[in-house]
């Protein structure tokens, strides 16, 4: 398999999407809550991407709109002017929701618990399983999983100031995950008491 996860800043990023259905929808509203410039060419006007930012467009502008844009989404039925759009879009990246192995990019269903974000990448073979496996996922992330993470990243900040060595900070940052201490604070929501010790523990380095 040639692909690779990786993630794309998007802010300001410039994204033209060829299609107002369903998919394109939920596209363009994905690509506009990371702070993309969003526009799109299709049959319908959607009031809602309108107001949050995004601009509709006829298929006269095609050629202007992929030159302007940095990324080309192809969420459309007509598969001859997909293809059109696929071809002027050479030197751009494209996402193809109707061929995904003909783009360069794949947009994996993906949800957000707190400050994390999950996606999931079947390989194509089940848009249904991968759903059910983020049902599943879901359903095993815990609040203390999500307190745990915050202190994680309050520990690994002291710990830059202190220790320059990545691997003697991990070291640090596995200690404090196995403390009982810390962890029976996690257990009962006491979160600054949590940093308390976190951060007697990295000052007494």
């Amino acid at each position: 398999m040639g692909w690779t996860s990786i993630y794309l800043k998007t802010s300001d990023l410039n994204v033209f999407i060829l299609g107002t259905g369903e998919v394109a929808i939920r596209r363009a509203n994905k690509f506009l809550s990371h702070g993309a410039n969003v526009k799109l060419v299709g049959s319908n006007v959607d009031k809602q991407l309108n107001d949050n930012g995004a601009s509709f467009h006829s298929k006269d502008e095609i050629d202007e709109l992929v030159d302007w844009s940095d990324l080309v989404v192809i969420a459309n039925s007509d598969k001859d002017l997909s293809d059109y759009v696929s071809k002027i879009s050479k030197d751009k990246l494209i996402n193809r929701a109707d061929f995904p192995y003909n783009g360069d990019i794949i947009v994996p269903t993906s949800f957000n618990i707190s400050d994390i974000e999950i996606s999931i990448f079947t390989n194509g073979k089940s848009p249904l399983m991968a759903r059910q496996l983020r049902k599943k996922i879901q359903s095993i992330i815990t609040e203390e999983d999500i307190i745990e993470i915050e202190l994680q990243n309050y520990a690994r900040s002291l710990l830059k100031e202190s220790i320059s060595n990545q691997k003697d900070r991990r070291k640090y940052l596995y200690h404090i995950f196995e403390d009982e201490n810390i962890n029976n604070l996690i257990r009962n929501g006491e979160i600054n008491r949590a940093k308390a010790v976190i951060y007697d523990l990295i000052k007494g380095i």
